[in-house]
């Protein structure tokens, strides 16, 4: 009877202690949870200097830069792509102008202006976002050079103000050859727009490359950079005061490269010539009646080398973040560059559903790896806008989301490409163990030791072998929606790459190689 006593008065005891915990870390739970909401808008620490470097993303930063040397035309200078030499040394020659420079656009020859200039903005734009994350993997010079490749070219096609050679070759005459661009003896003629035949969006899209790029060169070579700057000042107003379509204009450039209109490339050139020159004329020209003409708030857009309106907002949110805030059509800008933020993060009530099942943005089967790249590299812009100002959260509906989830996103776009998908290979060529080995790519296709002519050399494009040449730091089209993708030379829309898209490649893997405070202005 005794020991039945102390028995139930021991568990009393322990029923006591048991409840009383619960207690305790019932309210502790409660001061948490008030504390944690109390801090909700508290600002993320602003990181300083480039930090401790990712050596992933700076190896694939590495491996992507090269392929603007694979790309280049014209006399090379130090050429570090073995199978490579020069050519086209007498591309311009008809208009007695040297367009030999520039880059090819893709597995072709031709020089397309609008897709090139694109490449030349978007390039700029990286630099001047992540010059420290470049140089801290000796990755500026690289950039620079290949940058001032194309700008070169850009320079000699605008031999005066409404004058602006926008192709070098022809497509049709170009693909009935598999060559070498080394052996290349088919003609190369050029397409110009003037004021006569206008082209808005590709002059436009030229002047936003050498406002840019004015910034980039402008401490190390101040006569380059106002150079620049005079002819994208001149083609903006030709732009502006010519407006038609180059589509329309010139119907045969629309099978290629088709514009699907010119108010975002106005409005793109123009927040790049505001941000070179501070005159508020530019800043006027897209807060003003052209802002509500052209920029299409609350209707978000895919970034492209067509459609620069998600650009455009992201680029002119920089005004609101760093300076000029209390501008309420700046904030239109800001709103919309948010609105295009939350239809990118997958947790978002506006979320797209234009993904793949492992979560890859995914809008077109025929280079399928533009969209995720030029979303990550604006995402990641973006995030670094806001943990630089210490803004706390980005609300999407009714959730709301941190400079993380930016990044977060980011790096799942560029972990998909570099092999954390569910073929387990790399689509960034020479990057991995496993990456594509049928590039659609004529100088990685034909061994340099071969002697073909225009036709004979589809030998090459037919053949059974892996490519004898490596297009290192090639980014292929990508996976199709059910994420498959075939290994074939002929398989132009998913093994084809393209000059442009290792510029937002470049432009996302340097914001990922380490972290770094965003600078808060161009000048």
């Amino acid at each position: 009877m005794g020991k039945e006593s102390k028995s139930r008065g021991f568990f009393g005891w322990f029923l006591v202690l048991v409840i009383l915990a619960l207690v305790v870390g019932a309210v502790v739970y409660i001061i948490k949870k008030k504390l944690d909401h109390g801090n909700d808008n508290k600002p993320t620490p602003v990181p300083g200097p480039p930090g401790a470097i990712d050596h992933k993303y700076a190896y694939a930063l590495e491996i992507a830069m090269q392929f603007f040397d694979v790309q280049k035309s014209g006399r090379l200078v130090d050429n570090k792509i073995s199978w490579r030499g020069d050519s086209a040394l007498t591309d311009g020659s008809e208009a007695k102008l040297d367009l030999s420079k520039g880059m090819y656009d893709a597995g072709d020859h031709v020089k397309f202006g609008f897709p090139m200039a694109f490449t030349a903005t978007v390039l700029s734009w990286a630099i001047l976002e992540y010059r420290d994350q470049m140089e801290a993997v000796n990755q500026l010079e690289p950039a620079q050079q290949s940058l001032k490749w194309i700008t070169d070219f850009l320079l000699n096609a605008h031999p005066s103000p409404n004058v602006l050679y926008i192709q070098v070759g022809d497509p049709v005459t170009d693909h009935k050859c598999w060559d070498r661009p080394e052996d290349m003896t088919e003609e190369r003629p050029l397409t110009q727009v003037n004021a006569s035949v206008p082209g808005t969006e590709i002059a436009a899209e030229t002047a936003a490359a050498m406002a840019s790029a004015s910034l980039v060169f402008k401490t190390a070579d101040s006569t380059y950079s106002s150079m620049l700057l005079t002819h994208a000042k001149q083609l903006f107003t030709f732009a502006d005061n010519n407006r038609g379509s180059y589509s329309e204009k010139i119907p045969e450039v629309a099978t290629y490269y088709n514009s699907t209109g010119y108010g975002d490339e106005l409005l793109w050139a123009a927040s790049w010539l505001y941000h070179a020159t501070a005159d508020q004329s530019y800043l006027e020209y897209v807060t003003g009646e052209n802002g509500k003409e052209f920029a299409q708030w609350g209707s978000p857009t895919w970034f492209s080398w067509d459609n620069k309106l998600a650009g455009a907002q992201v680029l002119l949110s920089r005004l609101s973040f760093f300076g000029a805030s209390g501008n309420s059509v700046i904030e239109n800008y800001r709103k919309s560059a948010e609105d295009v933020m939350c239809g990118l993060l997958p947790q978002s009530p506006t979320a797209t559903s234009s993904r793949t099942e492992s979560g890859l943005i995914w809008v077109s089967e025929w280079n399928s790896l533009q969209h995720p790249f030029a979303s990550a590299f604006l995402a990641a812009l973006y995030g670094d806008y806001m943990l630089t100002t210490q803004t706390a959260k980005l609300t999407c509906g009714d959730h709301s989301f941190e400079p993380s989830d930016l990044r977060k996103f980011a790096k799942l776009q560029a972990d998909y490409v570099l092999g954390s998908n569910p073929l387990k290979m790399s689509f960034l060529v020479g990057y991995g163990d496993k990456y594509p080995q049928y590039v659609h790519h004529r100088g990685a296709s034909i061994p340099v030791n071969a002697t073909t002519g225009c036709t004979d050399g589809f030998q090459w494009l037919n053949s059974t072998k892996p490519n004898p040449n490596v297009a290192v730091g090639a980014l292929v089209g990508g996976p199709f929606l059910n994420e498959t993708f075939v290994d074939s030379r002929n398989n132009t829309m998913q093994t084809e790459p393209t000059t442009y898209n290792s510029a937002v490649i470049v432009g996302l893997l340097s914001s990922l190689v380490t972290t770094s405070a965003a600078v808060k202005s161009f000048g």
